[in-house]
């Protein structure tokens, strides 16, 4: 989401920068919406600004819808469908077109104030406007343009249906759209401020030059001069100890992010991090983007609790897809290291699971907890549960299509009905004293509510990607605040904390992200408004190298090259730095406010990666210095190594440029 037009113009300058200083290029903004963003564009490259005016033509009383579209130098383009569907004759037709001509004179006398329109033949035309719905004017405007035969036309909009723009890819030379929502709504919903533009505002535009600015003032630092002057050296994504400690304050809850699952220096770096959280600044758990009873087989070990001796027999317990996201050798490392703190440690500190796709290993757990200390209690749960049985065996995703379509039984009767008896008898539960039994019993409450969420996570997949993805944003909030308070009650008299180790897309505040105007919401946006002033959101980012990646959901884990990132993303203006790693932070610099507070394009890889779809899988606008505290940078980065490597990825995947690249 834009905060204005001009904004919205900064961000498809960044996106148009191979146009910059061309004495071929002019840009033509659609009055009047169009005329805020193009002058943003037109001054970022150096070149002639000037208004193309398109009139719609609206349908005899029904003027809101359009019949077809008038442009600059007269040129007509109806639709001969609505025409005739709307039975328009041929009269009433000439008279829309003579009204909004004679409109259309007085909007370019205005606005120009006299002077001659720009002369296009010959040249590259960049045609901006404010966003496209149906296209209907800009496809008017093309149509008028070829009359004046230029040698390119680009189209360039802030925010356009994924179709229209596809559709205009078959008309003119390029197509920028900066984001494709999707459901797309109208274009205002791309924007907080989408006041209308008045003929006032266009003329002060026209007026105020975009090419020799150079000479009218120094040229301002770059966004990425700004940000080089301000970054922290960060080596392999580690800042030092007194930058951290800027950052981080007194904050309870530390939600570290990744731009990727498979990522090693992202992975080392976290650890790293953590570690320090944990013997300096008393922080007694991670908690990560995990299934609950996978994760907690993890934290018995560490704790010197369990029948695991080794990390890797305790990381075991991750077999779903995708294992390597746990079963790596940077967390088995990790994982040695937190077992040795806690030896000596006065406090010891766990790892628990914050995810929800546990569905049938939670309720086995629940079940085996049940059978220790309360077999009646136990076989009712059996029988509850075995309602999950029937549709889909163990496969949470089956049971929920099944559900949600009436193949199937719906269970969410029977989860809350174990939810709140295993709630109801904890006190009953507790006979035995001591800390290690509160903890089973958290743990299997836990479990008891993964089984309630995953039974609602699992049926909700199936009527819309928002709706699934908050459910399970909110269950990881609400186990981390549960979390939260049954440390509280160990932690003599000081309070837990907590480190959340999860990916950007979660760990980073939605609202300040395109996702925010589709309703989505996220771990790190919960966290912020539950814990205030005391919650820190740090992502991490590369701009290339390798990655550990899936093609597809269930997919074996492949080396992958990592693309360079895109031009005008977040990824692309820290490569520009010429900085290996660092941090950057506007809590530690208020300079780095205004480079960091530009909407721009963010890259996130999940456990797939398809490079040949990157800009719509894995790009969406963000802006960085409201969606995180700080940000960590490693310009090139490695693949995670999987505990299992197999001979694919072993291999890895050939470069793009071989066998001419070096």
């Amino acid at each position: 989401m834009f905060r204005d037009r001009r904004e919205a113009g900064q961000v498809l300058a960044n996106l148009l920068s191979a146009y910059r200083d061309n004495p071929n290029v002019i840009v033509l903004g659609l009055a009047r919406g169009g005329l805020p963003v193009a002058w943003e564009v037109a001054a970022a490259l150096r070149a002639p600004l000037d208004a193309f005016i398109v009139r719609k033509l609206g349908a005899p009383g029904h003027e809101e819808f359009a019949v077809g579209a008038l442009a600059s130098g007269g040129r007509v383009v109806v639709n001969d469908d609505v025409l005739r569907g709307l039975r328009v004759t041929s009269a009433q037709l000439r008279d829309i077109v003579e009204r909004e001509g004679r409109e259309l004179v007085r909007r370019e006398a205005a606005y120009r104030g006299g002077r001659p329109p720009v002369q296009v033949t010959g040249r590259t035309v960049i045609l901006v406007d404010d966003g496209l719905a149906t296209g209907a004017s800009m496809f008017a405007a093309v149509q008028a343009l070829r009359d004046a035969e230029p040698a390119h036309i680009v189209i360039a909009v802030p925010a356009a249906p994924e179709s229209t723009c596809r559709e205009f890819e078959d008309l003119v030379d390029e197509v920028v759209c900066a984001s494709m929502p999707t459901p797309f709504l109208a274009v205002g919903e791309s924007f907080w401020d989408f006041r209308q533009v008045s003929d006032e505002e266009v003329r002060e535009l026209l007026a105020k030059p975009t090419t020799g600015l150079a000479l009218i003032k120094p040229a301002a630092p770059t966004a990425a001069e700004m940000i080089a002057d301000v970054a922290v050296d960060a080596p392999q994504g580690i800042p030092p100890r007194e930058i951290l400690e800027q950052v981080i304050g007194d904050a309870r809850v530390v939600l570290i992010g990744e731009s990727s699952h498979g990522t090693h220096e992202f992975y080392e770096a976290r650890a790293e991090i953590t570690k320090w959280l944990i013997e300096e600044k008393g922080f007694c758990a991670v908690a990560a983007e995990a299934d609950w009873p996978d994760a907690y087989r993890l934290n018995r070990y560490v704790r010197g609790l369990g029948k695991d001796t080794t990390a890797e027999a305790a990381l075991s317990g991750f077999e779903r897809f995708p294992a390597w996201m746990w079963r790596n050798t940077v967390c088995r490392d990790f994982a040695d290291w937190l077992r040795a703190y806690n030896q000596r440690a006065p406090r010891q500190a766990g790892f628990y699971g914050l995810d929800l796709y546990s569905l049938h290993r939670s309720m086995h757990e629940v079940i085996s907890y049940l059978d220790t200390v309360d077999s009646a209690a136990a076989a009712r749960a059996r029988v509850r549960y075995a309602c999950f049985d029937h549709p889909a065996g163990d496969d949470g995703q089956a049971y929920g299509y099944k559900a949600a379509f009436g193949a199937g039984p719906k269970c969410e009767r029977q989860a809350i009905e174990q939810l709140v008896e295993l709630q109801r008898n904890a006190l009953d539960y507790l006979r035995a004293d001591g800390l290690l039994a509160e903890d089973e019993l958290f743990y299997a409450q836990q479990n008891a509510q993964t089984v309630r969420d995953a039974e609602v996570y699992y049926r909700s997949m199936f009527s819309g990607r928002v709706s699934s993805w908050n459910l399970r944003d909110k269950h990881m909030a609400q186990t981390l605040e549960a979390l939260l308070n049954h440390l509280d009650r160990h932690g003599d008299g000081h309070p837990a904390r907590i480190v959340v180790w999860a990916h950007n897309s979660h760990v980073g505040d939605a609202t300040a992200t395109e996702v925010w105007a589709d309703g989505q919401l996220t771990l790190g946006q919960l966290a912020r408004q539950r814990y205030h002033g005391e919650a820190r959101l740090i992502g991490l980012s590369t701009y290339t190298g390798t990655v550990t990646a899936a093609s597809e959901w269930g997919g074996i884990a492949e080396r992958k090259v990592v693309r360079p990132a895109l031009p005008g993303s977040v990824e692309d203006l820290f490569h520009q730095t010429g900085k290996d790693a660092f941090l950057v932070s506007s809590r530690i610099n208020q300079k780095a406010a205004e480079p960091m507070s530009a909407v721009r394009l963010g890259r996130a890889i999940g456990v797939i990666y398809q490079p040949a779809t990157e800009r719509q899988s894995h790009y969406f606008h963000v802006r960085p210095d409201d969606q995180f505290d700080a940000m960590i940078h490693i310009d090139t980065t490695r693949a995670l190594e999987p505990l299992e490597t197999t001979s694919v990825w072993i291999a890895g995947e050939t470069p793009e440029t071989y066998p001419s690249g070096l």
